[in-house]
């Protein structure tokens, strides 16, 4: 057995059992492939996939157990990777990264541009989708890290690092009736088509749960992925909006309003995770303090040894993490009530 060939196991398996995918994605020839797998077969006696004809159609039970052992021990090799690059000073690599669209659209630039500047030898990769995409994302191993809001039961294997909280924010067009209101409730906002991101499939929507819990039925009329796409219904007038305030950006003042959510829904934290068995070089820890300053280096490599997420989430404080708003970070630009 050769780690090549659990390198190919594991391609294989990532690229939806064709072999000639595999193949390309690593720079190789399918009969290498094709060989190398049935060698392994042969050494382990136990066949890893069901076939039809030539074509592998499915991953056999022995097969999952062996893929997710092989995932580890890839992992394992790059963590040494990793290790002897740090040991030598060498500061070249990928650092990837799985996020949903608000985070790379309005959070990121800044903290990449600054982090290019630092690394320029350090190539990035940016995954954008949501919650459960870049949960799959991580269960392949493609990603070193994932940024998102809620959803933690998605990533049991990661390290979650608290990085800020935020409130909804209510977008409207310059002019809009709610923009005179003095008591913005969810009363009122439920008597509007609503325009807001996409539900995840797995678990309750936290906007869903605060409308019900006052025994209202939100009128959704629409849902995106991209808070830009909501922003251009909103401008439409086919509803109200309700985003994330890093959403609101200082030229929206021109056509939108943006009015303050804070206590109609519950605040949320966005959090950076990585895999507990990861070992985190010098460049991706300073990636985190730039994400997120209060995360120092030694904070990290602290959590990083933790064993359980208990202990992580034991030393932080989640009511002093930084708030984060719209529009020059000033709450004034999306509070208006």
């Amino acid at each position: 057995m050769t780690l090549q060939q659990l390198k190919y196991l594991v391609a294989i398996a990532d690229s939806g059992l064709n072999i000639t995918a595999a193949a390309e994605r690593l720079y190789t020839s399918q009969p290498g492939i094709s060989k190398q797998l049935k060698l392994l077969e042969q050494e382990l006696g136990v066949q890893l996939f069901t076939r039809k004809g030539k074509s592998l159609t499915a991953i056999t039970p022995a097969g999952k157990d062996v893929i997710s052992r092989a995932r580890r021990i890839m992992r394992e090799v790059e963590n040494i990777r990793n290790l002897a690059s740090d040991l030598s000073g060498e500061q070249e690599g990928t650092l990837s990264i799985a996020t949903t669209h608000t985070q790379a659209r309005h959070v990121l630039p800044d903290v990449i541009r600054e982090f290019r500047e630092r690394y320029p030898k350090i190539n990035l990769e940016l995954h954008q989708g949501t919650s459960e995409q870049i949960a799959e994302l991580v269960a392949a191993n493609r990603v070193d890290f994932a940024i998102a809001t809620g959803s933690r039961q998605l990533f049991p294997g990661l390290v979650l690092l608290p990085c800020y909280s935020w409130d909804r924010i209510v977008l409207v067009p310059n002019g809009h009736p709610l923009t005179a209101s003095k008591d913005l409730n969810l009363r009122v906002l439920a008597g509007y088509p609503l325009v807001t991101y996409v539900f995840g499939a797995t678990g309750e929507s936290s906007l869903k749960k605060a409308f019900a819990q006052q025994g209202l039925e939100p009128n959704v009329v629409f849902t995106a992925r991209d808070a830009d796409i909501i922003k251009t219904y909103v401008r439409m007038g086919m509803g109200v909006g309700i985003v994330a305030p890093m959403a609101y950006e200082c030229q929206d003042q021109k056509d939108l309003t943006a009015l303050s959510a804070a206590g109609l829904f519950p605040r949320v934290t966005t959090w950076l995770g990585f895999r507990r068995d990861s070992v985190l070089r010098r460049y991706m820890v300073d990636f985190i303090a730039l994400f997120a300053p209060h995360l120092t280096p030694q904070l990290t490599r602290k959590a990083a040894q933790l064993t359980t997420q208990a202990e992580v989430d034991a030393l932080f404080d989640e009511a002093q993490l930084p708030i984060r708003g719209g529009c020059d970070e000033s709450p004034g630009a999306v509070a208006r009530l």
